[in-house]
C-alpha cells in the first residue's frame, strides 16, 4: 500500500511506516484516520486503496489551489 502512495505522489506526500504489532494498520492524512484495520476487519484491498488514493489526490488540488490563490 505505501508503495501504491509513493508511485502515485512522490515528494508530495510524506508516509511514515510505524510497526506497533497486533496486526494494527492505521492510514492518516493530514491527522485524519481514512483507515483503520481494526475498525473495517480487513486489510485494504486494491479498491480500498484506490479510495484512499482518491482521498489523497483531493486534498493535494485542494492544496495547490490554496497555494496558487494566495500567490
Amino acid at each position: 500500500m505505501a508503495n501504491e502512495f509513493f508511485r502515485a505522489y512522490g515528494g508530495d506526500v510524506a508516509i511514515t511506516i510505524s510497526p506497533r504489532g497486533q496486526s494494527i494498520m492505521e492510514v492518516f492524512m493530514d491527522g485524519e484516520k481514512i483507515f483503520d484495520k481494526k475498525a473495517e476487519g480487513i486489510y485494504p484491498d486494491l479498491g480500498r486503496v484506490r479510495k484512499m488514493k482518491e482521498l489523497i489526490t483531493a486534498r493535494i488540488a485542494r492544496a495547490d489551489m490554496a497555494i496558487a490563490a494566495d500567490n
